[in-house]
């Protein structure tokens, strides 16, 4: 029995019930979809002789997916606001603002100024908490607090914030 394949709208309703996704992103996916759909039209078409048409009569993939990802948008299945917020809430217990700013700017949005607010003003406070995690005393010489603070770098947090994490535990205010 042949698996009936679903259309593009089914696919990114299906995708976005799963998760948020940034616009990017989920065109990003429905043309990988659309273009390997349209290849498989142009084969078939090839082997029967038949003319190749697209079953909802959109013969671009791109402007296929546009006018799906609009639709998405103004009917609110799609919002980039809605993806923010998940996606920084999914992120900022383990990382810096940095890192959630550079994946955010990977999925092609920007969030607004009351999320890098409150980003900036809990950023100690996670900072500290992901050091307590990971190491919960403080570093017994300079190649340890090194580390610490690379560790803490890595996963995006500002220098500033850093130096305080590490100067708390050094003063011994765990």
């Amino acid at each position: 029995m042949a698996r009936e394949r679903l259309s593009l709208k089914a696919r990114a309703l299906a995708w976005l019930a799963q998760r948020e996704h940034s616009r990017t992103e989920l065109r990003r996916k429905l043309l990988r979809v659309a273009r390997a759909e349209q290849a498989e039209r142009a084969r078939q078409a090839a082997e029967t002789g038949a003319p190749d048409t697209a079953p909802s009569g959109c013969t671009e993939p791109e402007g296929c997916v546009d006018q799906l990802l609009d639709w998405l948008q103004a009917h609110r299945y799609l919002s980039e606001a809605r993806f923010v917020e998940s996606r920084v809430h999914a992120r900022s217990s383990r990382y810096g603002n940095l890192r959630i700013k550079q994946e955010l700017a990977q999925h092609g949005v920007v969030p607004d100024e009351q999320t890098l607010r409150q980003l900036k003003e809990s950023e100690y406070a996670r900072a500290r908490e992901v050091w307590q995690r990971k190491f919960g005393q403080q570093a017994a010489d300079a190649a340890e607090r090194a580390r610490q603070m690379r560790f803490l770098a890595q996963r995006g947090f500002s220098a500033e914030v850093v130096r305080r994490v590490i100067r708390g535990a050094d003063d011994g205010s765990c």
